[in-house]
């Protein structure tokens, strides 16, 4: 699926764009359904909190920023069943992860027109942690993105750092991980604006974070998470909680269980 060059590129920057996933036809069909999940099911609010929202925004944008999510599409529409287990999807997937691919978690993020709110930078893993870096995100891109509507921005190379402290707390409590705003900055980090159909790769530890969206229409991504099986989650919600398996095996390991079919307290 990928090149030695595609492969080579994602190693060494920790991220990569991989164009025309999905064909225009199950883009379509992806955007279709995507509109009735919000209909039914996603939630808006004013996102992710701190102090850091204070150094990205003015306070009239500030009090306006929202945000539009929505945790496993994947259990509600079978067309992003089938985007999630997608072939093409997994090959390359199992290209830079290796043969044994398991799906994460699916995730809605929509930045509404206008108010769509920045996001901080920040890795990934502080949301879900890993044992490793053996843990790609994956954007799929339903909208062209650019950097009016806040396209996706990286830190080159800082997957190399591994997993770093985040900012959890302040003096009004707890708040959305992110990283210290006097060292880490937006305007440090590369652009990487797609298309609707491409995809763009992440490693859990690459830095990475987004402008508003200053358009009049959403810039709407769904992230999909993939790991190699054996890199266990340390915390959070889903640490009990297995995903299929899209390409590969899952090998057992001295002291691995059959995997919960239901709740321990059931």
């Amino acid at each position: 699926m990928l090149t030695q060059q595609q492969i080579s590129f994602y190693h060494e920057h920790g991220f990569l764009r991989i164009p025309r996933v999905f064909t225009p036809e199950q883009t379509q069909e992806l955007s279709d359904e995507l509109d009735r999940l919000v209909e039914d099911w996603a939630f808006t609010n004013p996102g992710w909190t701190g102090p850091w929202r204070q150094a990205y925004m003015d306070p009239e944008t500030e009090s306006k920023a929202k945000l539009t999510a929505m945790q496993d599409l994947h259990y509600y529409s079978v067309a992003w069943m089938r985007a999630a287990t997608n072939s093409k999807l997994a090959e390359a997937l199992s290209d830079l992860l290796g043969p044994n691919v398991e799906l994460h978690h699916t995730t809605l993020h929509i930045k509404p027109p206008q108010t769509g709110q920045p996001f901080p930078m920040h890795q990934d893993n502080p949301f879900y942690p890993h044992q490793d870096g053996r843990f790609i995100d994956v954007l799929v891109h339903l909208d062209d993105t650019f950097h009016e509507n806040g396209e996706i921005r990286f830190l080159d190379g800082s997957h190399k750092m591994g997993h770093l402290d985040h900012i959890l707390e302040t003096e009004d409590g707890p708040c959305s991980p992110h990283l210290p705003t006097d060292k880490f900055h937006l305007e440090d980090t590369v652009a990487v604006p797609a298309k609707a159909g491409d995809v763009v790769v992440f490693c859990i530890d690459t830095v990475h974070g987004s402008y508003i969206n200053q358009t009049k229409k959403p810039r709407r991504l769904v992230r999909m998470g993939y790991r190699d099986p054996q890199n266990r989650e340390v915390a959070g919600k889903r640490t009990e909680r297995a995903g299929m398996m899209v390409s590969g095996y899952r090998e057992r390991k001295e002291g691995d269980d059959l995997l919960p079919t239901k709740p321990a307290s059931a």
